[in-house]
């Protein structure tokens, strides 16, 4: 391998840029805007620029780099073409890593940006040292990665990992952002968990701190759920057993070392862990119940480090 690679998350509102030695060692990170005017027409060549003017600003040449990893937040097909990303204005359909080689003179793989989260993981987090890993990542919605053996399991279309629309209820009325109903997502999300809660509260009289909240966060539900309250407790129950299910059924087909759960609700701790296992180990197969469940360590950071793992692998 070169010297250098370059790992590139690109994100709704910011695209993370990681310089790294070819050791993975970050040697520098930065952030520029996600321009998604026009179907975000300018993205490929933001990205382009940022890479070289750092090249230029450091005196290195392109021919000692490894090349650009990059995850889009979307289904990426093995040749590198891209389908539609919602989340970057419908920008896609097309074989980024042609285009953006062709911009910057090196070569581009792309991936998923969860599935990247979850090699980065696997390699410098949560999962180090194991090769058979299930990442989860709860936030706004529910993404996910599956590693086999080291390596990704994207699918004929890219939709491998797709765990968040996983179904895992019937009787379901409201939509999901799939278009469909009772998926995973809905439940075991930030924006899942607050939902529901504020439902029960509705239709509750139970008394809880939740209702002190002008505006209920995810944090909130957690915050007063280590604190004893019945329906905050309830609420975290449920939304953990919802998960640990999901993640018995996953098993029952890759059977992983080790779940490693990141995003946003993974900060609320081993509340979290220890709820998805306990539930989990009601519902596993007997033979994949020997797993280990982790919280991810490199936070908004995994995805720039899975994309360098990518390019270095």
């Amino acid at each position: 391998m070169k010297p250098y690679a370059f790992g590139v998350d690109m994100g709704g509102t910011s695209i993370k840029i990681g310089f790294f030695r070819k050791d993975g060692v970050l040697v520098e990170k930065w952030e520029i805007p996600t321009r998604t005017e026009n179907h975000g027409a300018n993205l490929l060549t933001d990205v382009a620029l940022a890479v070289l003017s750092k090249l230029a600003e450091k005196g290195i040449k392109t021919s000692d780099v490894e090349g650009i990893g990059m995850g889009v937040p979307g289904a990426v097909y093995n040749d590198g073409f891209v389908k539609p990303c919602a989340n970057l204005n419908q920008w896609g359909g097309f074989d980024v890593s042609s285009e953006l080689s062709a911009l910057c003179k090196m070569q581009v793989k792309v991936l998923n940006d969860a599935n990247a989260a979850a090699l980065g993981e696997m390699k410098f987090g949560g999962g180090r040292g194991h090769k058979n890993v299930v990442f989860v990542t709860l936030g706004t919605g529910v993404g996910g990665g599956i590693i086999v053996d080291g390596k990704l399991v994207a699918g004929v279309h890219g939709a491998g990992g797709e765990i968040g629309h996983m179904k895992v209820k019937t009787g379901e009325v409201a939509i999901c952002g799939c278009g469909k109903k009772g998926c995973l997502e809905q439940y075991a999300s930030a924006t899942g968990i607050v939902r529901n809660t504020k439902l029960y509260l509705e239709q509750s009289g139970m008394e809880s701190a939740l209702r002190q909240f002008e505006t209920l966060s995810c944090k909130n539900i957690f915050d007063c759920a280590k604190a004893g309250d019945i329906v905050a407790v309830n609420q975290v129950d449920e939304m953990t057993h919802m998960l640990g299910k999901a993640l018995a059924n996953i098993a029952c087909v890759v059977d992983p070392e080790i779940f490693v759960i990141g995003g946003g609700v993974s900060r609320a701790g081993d509340i979290v862990t220890e709820n998805v296992k306990k539930y989990f180990s009601l519902y596993a197969f007997p033979a994949t119940e020997d797993v280990d469940f982790v919280l991810a360590k490199l936070g908004n950071d995994a995805g720039m480090y899975g994309c360098f793992t990518k390019i270095a692998d």
